[in-house]
């Protein structure tokens, strides 16, 4: 955490207004936010009381509106969610504005996270797809993240955004750029009993999304290419099954399911740059009829 606080200081582009939400933590967490509050003007704390177990997926998003609730959001033109556990570069909030100042298109956008490979030391990539900022640094155009109803409060909250603003006409971006990767110093999904846990529970979410089970599937065996080696797609697999066989609850707006299903058969036809590409090609026109409306 300290790490984050340090990186976040130094950035050459400070935040407005930080507000960071302390869930309960029963460590030395609530000391250390308020010295930092006490060294920095733009940092403020909201504790929240302890729920006894951690919530993973909404949990983490009624945390982050804990703490949008406390600000005037029409103030600023940019809102970030952002986990405690990353290292960013200092130029990293400057060069996304910069982006989203020339292109105007442009809803939520970040850089790439690598974890550290406690092995070998070496940087390691965690295979984010360029369709989507990453949910560990959701950083959002404020106008943007008003019109597609902010986060759900779900797993895969942080997939349906992305979604919802191609809905849109807007779009949503992720770049494996020098100036913007950023280190994640726990890695994705790693957080909360494991790896394999949090990749079932990836699955899990791309079921309530309302992901197309031959996609899950093809998604998954891709997976198994990447640490963990076959473990983890097959954790995802068994996520999605498991939802699907418990007929668990799914994300109820049906347009948008038809939406995704449709993205995604043409991904697996074309590949997801070229359907991204065309997706974003034939929506350019709802985009400018919505900003064109908005008043001047």
């Amino acid at each position: 955490m300290r790490r984050t606080l340090d990186s976040v200081a130094a950035q050459s582009a400070r935040p407005g207004v930080w507000v960071i939400v302390d869930d309960g933590s029963t460590d030395e967490t609530p000391e250390i936010l308020e010295e930092y509050r006490r060294q920095y003007d733009f940092i403020e704390v909201v504790r929240a009381s302890d729920r006894g177990d951690r919530k993973l997926g909404g949990g983490v998003i009624d945390a982050f509106y804990l703490g949008l609730d406390t600000i005037e959001l029409e103030r600023f033109d940019f809102v970030c969610k952002l986990d405690m556990d990353l290292d960013l570069p200092e130029r990293y909030f400057e060069s996304l504005m910069r982006r989203m100042d020339e292109n105007p298109r442009l809803a939520t956008c970040s850089g790439k996270p690598y974890y550290e490979n406690t092995r070998t030391g070496e940087l390691v990539s965690e295979g984010c797809g360029d369709e989507n900022a990453v949910g560990a640094s959701k950083f959002y155009r404020v106008a943007a993240f008003e019109q597609i109803g902010g986060f759900v409060h779900e797993v895969m909250w942080d997939g349906i955004d992305g979604h919802r603003c191609r809905m849109a006409g807007w779009i949503a971006r992720s770049w494996d750029d020098e100036e913007i990767r950023f280190l994640h110093l726990r890695p994705m999904g790693s957080s909360h009993r494991g790896v394999l846990t949090g990749r079932a529970r990836h699955g899990r979410g791309q079921f309530f999304m309302g992901t197309h089970p031959v996609y899950m599937l093809i998604a998954g065996v891709y997976r198994m290419l990447k640490p963990p080696v076959l473990l983890g797609g097959a954790a995802m697999i068994l996520g999605y099954f498991r939802a699907f066989v418990g007929r668990q609850p799914r994300y109820g707006d049906e347009e948008f399911r038809r939406f995704l299903r449709k993205y995604q058969w043409n991904c697996l036809l074309r590949g997801k740059a070229k359907a991204t590409a065309a997706l974003e090609g034939e929506r350019r026109d709802l985009w400018e009829s919505d900003s064109a409306a908005e008043p001047v």
